[in-house]
């Protein structure tokens, strides 16, 4: 980080003309002279609407019927995706960047490893997916979230980052209550207060519809790229008043290893969790049942702006994207509500794409993530991404043959140790193989092989062969210090098997 942030310290706020002198630096030299290589039939580039939950695990998502009738069954689904570093902020600036965490730094929600305040210093809005859009000719927005806590005092109360050309982000109030809450649009701050039409969800909704709309009316004809961000179904779950009813007795799934009896495998910081009992197991269930309510939102929501999509003449040219930026416990190894360890219920999300090209009903089994989305969005856009980019486009599999090479392992990462010595550093690997490893800073370890084993009941660290392990070790060790192409070279080597 280039300069501590005190709390309290009076900074001068740079003005937003000042700071949006950084999108000179945005675009890769070759990136404007190169055709757009993922065009539509017609032509024309595609236009980009890329919507990503708070939180949303993979197995609320899977009730939720509209994405899949008007996204998974009308496009595709890509099976096997995966958050590198389960954590909003870190898995945020993964996809503005295409970078693991390990080199773009930002490794928590705030302070000095993490949060907007680092990402801005350390000056990587200069470079992301916005910047590169933005230069190749798209008309941008950003609505929603952005990075945890922003805004800093050192960016000022209205900074919009570089590469943005519509602006409407939340930052001040109690957003995550999703009323009482201040935005900076485009420049201005604006306050909403407790009403049903204030509650975050609902506006969001309507700026999104009205950006499509204007979008789709550009004298120019600019495709557009447009980043909605909601916040539900992040704590404290709260979705709008006609949802509040759903649901009534929702259970958490009471897979095998919910609340899981015996843990003596597992490492430490597990062994010390106690069993759920009665009073956390209804806690869990509530909270279930409100992010169900959050899902079904969220589903509307999908539905609302595909709808607007249609109505513009726009859906058939416009790649539809949703995801999430990490998973989310149950009850899951005793865990009752978290998402920042490595386990399939956090690592594993939702991600379904329909667009130009793109089949019905395709399935898509290779490894992703969301290191994946910005050099996607480049691909997209036809320019090239910088070569600090660590991800891959997912255009090739949109459609056709599977490319002959890909992925055979993702890398998993974690919040440095100083940040909080409960949750254990570690690092590790989702391989193709389905294994799941995970080394701790502490000398423990973690197995599962996935295929016999899917509920990760059985931790094999202890068993498995050294061969096994040794191999793997040396895997996670030298992805966690690579970068760009270099890594992802080291991704395509063949997988360690037993």
């Amino acid at each position: 980080m280039k300069r501590q942030i005190k709390p309290g310290a009076q900074r001068n706020a740079k003005p937003v003309n000042l700071t949006r002198r950084r999108l000179a630096l945005a675009l890769p030299a070759a990136g404007l002279a190169r055709a757009a290589r993922a065009a539509p039939p017609g032509g024309a580039r595609a236009n980009i609407l890329f919507i990503v939950a708070d939180d949303l695990d993979y197995g609320i998502f899977s009730l939720m019927p509209k994405v899949r009738r008007l996204i998974t069954e009308s496009g595709l689904e890509c099976r096997n995706h995966f958050i590198s570093l389960t954590l909003c902020c870190p898995s945020r600036a993964t996809m503005l960047r295409g970078q693991f965490g390990h080199n773009h730094g930002n490794l928590d929600n705030h302070g000095d490893y993490g949060g907007f305040a680092k990402f801005f210093h350390d000056g990587l809005e200069s470079s992301t997916f916005a910047t590169w859009l933005h230069g190749a000719g798209y008309r941008t927005g950003m609505l929603g979230k952005y990075l945890n806590n922003y805004p800093s005092e050192d960016s000022g109360s209205n900074y919009i980052p570089p590469g943005w050309d519509t602006w409407w982000v939340g930052k001040g109030g109690t957003l995550y209550s999703q009323y009482w809450y201040t935005v900076n649009d485009n420049g201005t701050s604006r306050s909403y207060g407790g009403e049903p039409q204030d509650h975050f969800q609902n506006v969001l909704l309507r700026r999104a519809q009205q950006f499509l709309r204007t979008a789709a009316t550009d004298p120019a004809g600019k495709p557009f790229f447009l980043y909605v961000s909601p916040v539900l179904p992040h704590k404290p779950y709260v979705a709008q008043p006609q949802y509040l009813d759903l649901f009534p007795g929702a259970q958490a799934p009471r897979k095998p290893n919910f609340n899981e009896a015996d843990v003596s495998d597992k490492p430490g910081w597990v062994q010390r969790l106690p069993l759920l009992d009665a009073a956390a197991i209804r806690q869990v269930d509530t909270i279930y049942r409100k992010r169900r309510q959050c899902a079904a939102s969220l589903d509307d929501m999908v539905e609302a702006l595909i709808r607007t999509l249609r109505s513009t003449g726009q859906l058939a040219n416009t790649y539809v994207i949703f995801t999430s930026d990490n998973g989310f416990f149950h009850g899951e190894h005793r865990i009752p509500d978290d998402k920042r360890r490595a386990f399939e219920e956090n690592i594993r999300a939702p991600l379904v794409v329909r667009g130009p090209g793109i089949p019905t009903g395709r399935v898509v089994r290779q490894l992703t993530g969301n290191v994946d989305f910005a050099p996607t969005f480049a691909e997209l856009a036809g320019v090239a991404p910088p070569a600090f980019v660590d991800g891959r486009s997912l255009v090739p599999l949109f459609n056709g043959a599977p490319p002959a090479r890909w992925r055979q392992r993702f890398l998993l990462e974690s919040q440095p140790p100083q940040v909080n010595s409960v949750y254990l550093s570690y690092s590790g690997l989702r391989t193709a193989a389905r294994q799941n490893f995970v080394l701790y800073d502490s000398g423990e370890g973690e197995y599962y092989d996935l295929a016999a084993d899917p509920f990760q009941l059985e931790n094999r660290y202890a068993t498995m062969s050294d061969a096994l392990k040794g191999e793997l070790r040396t895997q996670v060790n030298a992805l966690k210090t690579s970068a760009g192409a270099a890594l992802r070279r080291l991704e395509e080597g063949s997988g360690g098997q037993q």
